[in-house]
């Protein structure tokens, strides 16, 4: 059989040039004329290092600014004389005015770029967290928390869009992993940091010492992110706006994808706002230091999150994808046990299942998505904090109802329907 040869002409640039013996010419970056830099951000290779280092930082942040008051609600309820659903408000917010602003935000960053407004959005949360903590009014700080989350709309919004436009093809999986533990450890540090902090010094110095934390995290987050090489503008009008959004909810995917993101959502934070609650009531009447060392669980959550968007690189999301909520609802059931032990074991469980079931959507959103990026991501993202709103606040009704097992059947109701979605849609999709 004669020897097969390929023509020179049918290669890329760059190996086009390695082929005839000339050196590739170099890479041009993003001037905003059309003209891109074509080579990605690897792994392995120079940039990536701080590129992720970066990204992980902005969720961090995110996290820590939006959940550090979850174990001080009872504090809160306790100091303003409010009950368990008003005082989950100071979360509610916070995530309601994030879902709002990620319509607004994502449109915003395909007209003017990614680093510029994420860069903004984290100065601009660590900046309304610090006057939080020194509000007299109950008002006061929700009106704070409310700007901390219209502020953060401006990260979660593009970063997964600079991730999936970044970042080289083959390592978006492992990299989308990465930036979801960052939200994990964000999270938990935030509870942690909270949760003890509290039982030592006064709230107000408890919030006061997060948000400068977060203003430490965003100034090294502006000095360690890469410009962007391949954003490539769109005109912002309402036009591109409508159309946008038009062409995702077309998709046979994407809007599964969103209801997924409220769901989860929906469940996860429902059950971290009550928990509390459960254990510092009879029979168990753990201290709050005892209540933040549980956001612990979110270290489970850093390495499922970078596990699974490795697995789904070999695999398939549309194969694995549906197990995640499975664990999600072994580890609910855990949790009705009485023993302590278990019930750390099934948030353990849980936890585990949430973060590699967000990883897995969150980067099948970029993989559906060609156009409008920004779009999807934010749609995605609205989803799922209106999730964290609108189920974090509906759960204390279920609490006063039936205790623990009344929020345990919400919770449970809320991951039955995700896993209906992922079993019988979802598996479908390529």
């Amino acid at each position: 059989m004669p020897r097969r040869t390929t023509s020179s002409n049918t290669l890329p640039p760059g190996a086009r040039a390695v082929a005839t013996g000339h050196s590739p010419p170099p890479a041009k970056a993003n001037t905003g004329t059309g003209d891109t830099d074509t080579r990605y951000i690897e792994r392995g290779k120079p940039g990536y290092v701080p590129t992720m280092l970066a990204l992980f930082l902005g969720a961090f942040s995110t996290f820590v600014l939006l959940y550090c008051v979850q174990p001080i609600m009872p504090i809160l309820s306790e100091a303003f004389d409010i009950d368990a659903a008003t005082s989950s408000l100071s979360l509610s917010v916070a995530t309601g005015m994030l879902a709002l602003g990620l319509l607004v935000t994502g449109p915003i960053s395909d007209a003017l770029g990614r680093k510029s407004v994420m860069t903004v959005a984290l100065l601009a949360a660590a900046v309304f967290s610090l006057l939080a903590a020194v509000m007299s009014s109950w008002t006061g700080i929700l009106i704070m928390r409310a700007l901390v989350g219209l502020s953060l709309s401006g990260l979660c919004a593009v970063a997964m869009t600079y991730l999936n436009e970044e970042i080289h093809p083959r390592f978006i999986g492992f990299s989308m992993g990465l930036y979801i533990s960052g939200s994990s450890i964000g999270g938990m540090s935030g509870r942690l940091i909270s949760g003890v902090m509290v039982d030592f010094v006064p709230w107000r110095w408890t919030l006061a010492t997060i948000g400068v934390v977060s203003l430490l995290a965003a100034f090294l987050f502006m000095r360690w992110l890469p410009p962007s090489r391949h954003f490539t503008p769109r005109p912002l009008n309402w036009r591109n706006v409508f159309a946008g959004f038009t062409l995702h909810f077309r998709d046979r995917g994407l809007p599964f994808l969103f209801l997924e993101a409220f769901l989860l959502m929906g469940g996860f934070v429902t059950l971290y706002n009550y928990i509390a609650y459960r254990l510092l009531a009879e029979p168990y009447n753990v201290s709050q230091a005892v209540v933040g060392v549980l956001s612990i669980a979110y270290l489970s959550g850093t390495y499922s999150s970078a596990w699974a968007g490795s697995l789904a690189d070999r695999l398939g999301r549309e194969r694995i994808f549906w197990l995640f909520v499975v664990m999600m609802l072994v580890g609910l059931a855990i949790t009705l046990f009485s023993p302590i032990g278990l019930i750390m074991i099934g948030i353990l469980i849980f936890t585990f299942g949430f973060f590699a079931a967000h990883s897995l959507a969150s980067g099948w959103v970029g993989q559906r998505a060609t156009q409008a990026r920004g779009q999807a991501s934010s749609l995605y993202l609205f989803s799922y904090y209106l999730g964290s709103s609108v189920a974090g606040t509906l759960g204390g009704a279920f609490w006063y109802w039936a205790g623990w097992n009344g929020v345990a059947g919400f919770i449970a109701g809320l991951l039955l329907l995700a896993l209906a979605i992922g079993g019988l849609h979802l598996r479908r999709l390529g």
